[in-house]
């Protein structure tokens, strides 16, 4: 039988302490882990929270749900849903937010899964495998120019072109795509060149990804959902792992951080900023050291301001 596969929390002891404020115990109230993966950080909150506080955590990896299951703690719950449903809770209800954007490494390395590159497994990718669309079905009836969009806009590839054309050019000699060794094998024919040290498929195998499960739509409608659901003085924490991640978590910060002048109406007040950016904090090079998939990781801190009544 094989041994479960393990993962290491990225920025644990800094996301829960930037989450409740320091590091002392938790003050009361509702907190949200909206990414439970395998529940390092959800279970690191729960030993800091008193008796009147409560953990509600998000996934829509049926693992993940199971990992929570193994939870018995009364103050825990869980919701098998991506992260976007925090829009469904109640206004000011949450009293900090944490986000942790990777793909946890028992999904990255699960051959069955189709994450990576690393293995040969079903050409899947889909976070929540009770539902959507696989990679393989997907390529399997694209269009050369959505192929190519995909695999520029989301891994910031720029051989996409050369990439969708073998792609296409396969599945009508030979039929799609099936396994993660195929898609591997076909991207470094058609990759030229690539940095020192990288896999040529490691762009095109994150563009497919983020595209399937619709990564950054769903991080943006949680982004906004957080400003509703924060009650004033709430956390938002957010940790990254790819440029067009933390990109997005940025921006959204620094637009919420000021104050919104009407040109209509000049003499109007501002409508108030809402959201307070504290810290940008990233791994130590004692964590990289002892996990080295953490190293991309940035974790940006913000506070939800209050809220005029």
């Amino acid at each position: 039988m094989n041994a479960p596969l393990q993962h290491t929390t990225v920025l644990l002891g800094e996301a829960v302490d930037a989450l409740l404020g320091g590091a002392g115990p938790a003050p009361a109230g509702v907190w949200i882990d909206a990414t439970f993966g395998r529940g390092g950080h959800s279970r690191k909150i729960l030993d800091r929270l008193g008796p009147g506080g409560g953990l509600v955590a998000f996934d829509k990896d049926p693992e993940a749900i199971a990992e929570a299951a193994r939870i018995t703690d009364a103050r825990f719950s869980i919701r098998h849903e991506g992260f976007r449903h925090l829009a469904d809770l109640p206004e000011r209800s949450a009293a900090g937010i944490l986000m942790d954007l990777g793909v946890s490494s028992p999904q990255i390395d699960s051959p069955d899964r189709g994450f990576s590159f690393r293995f040969d497994g079903p050409l899947d990718m889909r976070m929540d495998t009770t539902r959507g669309t696989s990679v393989a079905d997907w390529l399997a009836t694209a269009e050369v120019g959505q192929i190519a969009e995909v695999i520029r806009d989301y891994g910031e590839e720029r051989f996409a072109g050369p990439i969708a054309k073998a792609i296409v050019a396969r599945r009508e000699e030979r039929g799609p795509l099936a396994t993660t060794a195929e898609l591997a094998q076909l991207v470094a024919g058609a990759v030229k060149t690539r940095e020192a040290g990288q896999n040529p498929a490691t762009r095109t195998f994150q563009a497919l990804r983020i595209f399937i499960n619709a990564e950054l739509e769903e991080l943006q409608q949680a982004l906004e959902a957080s400003l509703r659901v924060l009650a004033p003085g709430g956390r938002l924490v957010v940790i990254s792992f790819h440029s067009l991640e933390d990109r997005i978590v940025k921006q959204f910060i620094v637009q919420h951080s000021k104050e919104v002048f009407d040109r209509r109406a000049p003499f109007a007040q501002p409508q108030p900023m809402r959201l307070k950016a504290l810290d940008r904090i990233k791994p130590t090079a004692a964590e990289i050291a002892a996990n080295p998939r953490s190293r991309s990781a940035v974790m940006r801190v913000a506070e939800r301001t209050e809220v005029p009544a």
